[in-house]
């Protein structure tokens, strides 16, 4: 063999490394949704959304929730016979209002038993699926986040709150019609998630839910801990299956950069220090993803 030639091998071989190994992620995915499905009994949906690269710039884009993800969940809940139960795993920033209410009226109207799992975050839309959910199972260190409307980079209950405290005349006509829609998406966000969280709740006690959580008592960004979940009287829980966080680690960060976290991902207890196998099966993990 020629050094032409094993220049050439070691070329396919580069070149077929991300594709094997992106195969072998979704073999594995696929093999722990399906080991989860059978001892819970139910359809397991996974909603996750990672920071991706672009493949020409390299520069990052945050996924969030959208048109595309509300088809697919639906028609998985349509594949669904409506007395087996659904687990949704969410892990996501939020997104579009319309697909999020979307997948929270489809998740509302399944009639067996819908669990939202929650093992990092479910912000904005994120929470206004779980919501729709008959029980949150939360991480510990896990959050939700308000679900108050957002007119492009500004919150709509500030808007409205621009035009309350400034003299009309020294507002712009841009501004007006900006806290005119930002006045009617809150109202309609107020409706929509009263009308979520009625069935549970009573009328009034959903109604009072929905303005704490829709027409902006806190930033976009707060972080709602289970215990304030809780305290709000939504259906919260933290006995967090194991399986949802095997199958979080089959869902990598795929930006090409140095990590800012390293560690072993193995347990800890109080035996021995793991020896050569340990750090071996630490790096197949990495290479391979499993």
């Amino acid at each position: 063999m020629t050094g032409a030639d094993l220049f050439w091998l070691f070329f396919i071989l580069s070149a077929m490394q991300p594709i094997l190994r992106q195969k072998m992620l979704e073999a594995a995915r696929q093999r722990m949704l399906a080991k989860f499905e059978q001892k819970r009994g139910s359809r397991v949906i996974l909603l996750i959304h990672r920071q991706e690269t672009m493949s020409l710039l390299g520069f990052p884009v945050m996924k969030y929730i959208d048109i595309n993800d509300s088809e697919q969940v639906i028609r998985a809940i349509h594949l669904t016979d409506p007395d087996v139960p659904i687990d949704l795993i969410l892990h996501t920033p939020g997104g579009l209002v319309l697909a999020a209410l979307q997948i929270a009226r489809a998740v509302k109207g399944h009639r067996g038993k819908v669990t939202a799992f929650v093992p990092h975050y479910a912000m904005s839309g994120g929470t206004l699926i779980a919501m729709a959910a008959d029980e949150i199972i939360m991480d510990e260190h896990a959050v939700l986040g308000p679900v108050d409307p957002q007119m492009g980079q500004y919150p709509a209950a500030s808007l409205v709150k621009v035009i309350q405290e400034k003299p009309l005349e020294k507002v712009e006509d841009k501004s007006i019609v900006l806290a005119d829609m930002a006045e009617k998406a809150l109202k309609q966000m107020k409706a929509d998630v009263t009308d979520l969280l009625e069935g549970r709740f009573d009328h009034a006690t959903a109604q009072q839910l929905a303005e704490t959580l829709s027409q902006g008592k806190w930033t976009h960004d707060h972080p709602i801990s289970w215990q304030e979940a809780k305290a709000l009287g939504l259906p919260v829980k933290t006995d967090m299956p194991r399986e949802i966080y095997q199958l979080m680690n089959l869902f990598p960060q795929p930006i090409k950069r140095e990590p800012t976290v390293e560690f072993l991902p193995e347990h800890r207890g109080g035996g021995r220090m793991p020896g050569n196998s340990g750090t071996r099966n630490t790096i197949l993990s990495r290479f391979f993803g499993i």
